[in-house]
């Protein structure tokens, strides 16, 4: 099982998460530090096949699902290495709304 696999078969909307017309919003916990300063929440887009096409080059499945949240969220993948990984299942759990 696990948190993303939990919440996905729920299929409702975690209360972290607000839906809006093509994107997410996604409250966190700890927060990300972006440009030296940290954020709370991350708007996520929605995905496109270009997106898809874009991380098909990438090895490994751990690698190409940080490449595409993200350029998602319009986030440098080193600045998502530092989330938690309680903010990161939560990011996970977004981007599975998206393609469930």
């Amino acid at each position: 099982a696990g948190p993303v696999r939990d919440a996905m078969a729920e299929n409702k909307t975690p209360e972290y998460i607000t839906e809006g017309d093509g994107f997410v919003e996604v409250a966190l916990v700890r927060g990300l530090k972006v440009a030296g300063a940290t954020v709370k929440s991350v708007r996520m887009r929605e995905p496109t096949v270009a997106d898809q096409l874009a991380i098909d080059r990438i090895e490994g499945q751990g690698a190409k699902e940080i490449a595409i949240i993200g350029n998602l969220c319009e986030v440098a993948p080193n600045d998502l290495h530092a989330l938690t990984m309680r903010d990161y299942t939560r990011l996970q759990v977004a981007l599975g709304r998206f393609i469930t």
